[in-house]
């Protein structure tokens, strides 16, 4: 599935659009370069699934648990790993027991630590704004896309 989105608005817009067809537990990979809204879009499903706290780009702490009425979400931001082993310091294998959405930016630094997306999203800078491109790899990731495909027309 391919999107274009001409600004900050639309992006938290799309990511309560996608945050409405989530289920409890999904992993969400978010690929692109540095500024291209990678943690925009997190906000926007935040959002929409009640949280109304700060979110910010887990950066420093590679790991934000963001706690919600159905669930948990957390937030990593890979950027800074220097080994995908520091994975193992945050607790990651203790987290993925957990029913959760998982919203993970630059996940090719996180190797074979993390687990598998099923869903990843890839945004680009685009002369109107970001281009995203959407691709499911298991049944949850490709119902999702579906969902979203439903709501477009």
């Amino acid at each position: 599935m391919e999107l274009e989105l001409t600004d900050v608005t639309a992006q938290l817009a799309f990511g309560a659009r996608l945050a409405a067809q989530l289920p409890s537990q999904c992993v969400i990979y978010l690929e692109g370069d540095l500024g291209t809204g990678k943690t925009t879009l997190t906000r926007g499903i935040l959002r929409h699934l009640g949280h109304n706290g700060a979110v910010r780009s887990p950066t420093y702490t590679l790991l934000e648990p963001y706690p919600l009425a159905r669930g948990a979400l957390y937030h990593l931001d890979l950027y800074r790993l220097i080994d995908p082993e520091e994975l193992e310091d945050l607790g990651l294998r203790d987290l993925l027991a957990d029913d959760a959405l998982w919203c993970i930016e630059w996940p090719e630094r996180g190797a074979q630590q993390l687990p598998p997306a099923d869903l990843t999203i890839q945004l680009t800078h685009h002369s109107a704004g970001r281009h995203l491109h959407l691709r499911g790899h298991t049944n949850v990731g490709m119902a999702v896309i579906a969902a979203l495909a439903e709501m477009k027309t």
